[in-house]
């Protein structure tokens, strides 16, 4: 089972995401929270596999938490009401996997969930590409930087990490690049570790800073 804790100041929201998660055999809420401060708590006392955080509550809200939740250990999706915030690509920076919309499908959230859960980030949807695409800051002295960090990657690694940023997932990858899906995995496990990444998605990020795409 899949373990997901839902943090949102609104009660008819966390009950809507709670009803929908749990209609699937294979993902269950076992923790709800209104704040930041209780998403951190819940994320140390219950260890879930995946936190839905909100971007914006009052009091502590989920941009600010975001760190302490990633540190505790469960994948974190941001929800957010707007197509484009401007917090979320600073969350992701934080090591948030990825976002969804509040009022994405149920089939859509429930999938995302598994697809988090699974290692993977959310960079499928056109949404969180555009997000990381339109709020990357591609100065002149950003993109060198992003390019020597990137300088140690072999250049099997960087087509494939440039393959995680376009949004493919290991086995796309694999059948694209003609190798098999553990290879695919050994060498993104190779570069995260080289740039000390957290995820697949600040493997992107660094990418699109690298303006390399």
């Amino acid at each position: 089972m899949i373990r997901v804790v839902v943090v949102d100041d609104e009660h008819l929201v966390r009950a809507g995401l709670r009803l929908i998660l749990e209609a699937a055999e294979d993902i269950t809420v076992v923790g709800e929270a209104a704040d930041g401060a209780g998403a951190v708590e819940q994320a140390h006392r219950l260890r879930p596999d995946v936190v839905l955080l909100d971007v914006r509550m009052p009091g502590v809200d989920g941009l600010t938490v975001a760190p302490e939740v990633v540190s505790a250990g469960p994948k974190v999706i941001m929800l957010t009401t707007f197509d484009l915030d401007e917090y979320v690509h600073r969350a992701l920076r934080a090591g948030a996997v990825g976002f969804l919309l509040k009022d994405t499908p149920p089939r859509e959230l429930a999938a995302a969930v598994r697809t988090v859960a699974a290692g993977n980030a959310m960079l499928a949807p056109t949404v969180t590409r555009r997000l990381i695409s339109s709020f990357a800051e591609r100065g002149p002295a950003r993109r060198e930087a992003a390019r020597q960090r990137l300088a140690p990657l072999t250049a099997r690694e960087l087509e494939i990490v440039r393959e995680v940023a376009r949004g493919l997932g290991n086995a796309e990858i694999a059948r694209q690049l003609t190798m098999s899906e553990a290879t695919v995995k050994a060498h993104v496990s190779r570069a995260l570790a080289k740039l000390q990444a957290g995820n697949r998605v600040q493997l992107a990020i660094l990418v699109h800073d690298a303006d390399l795409l």
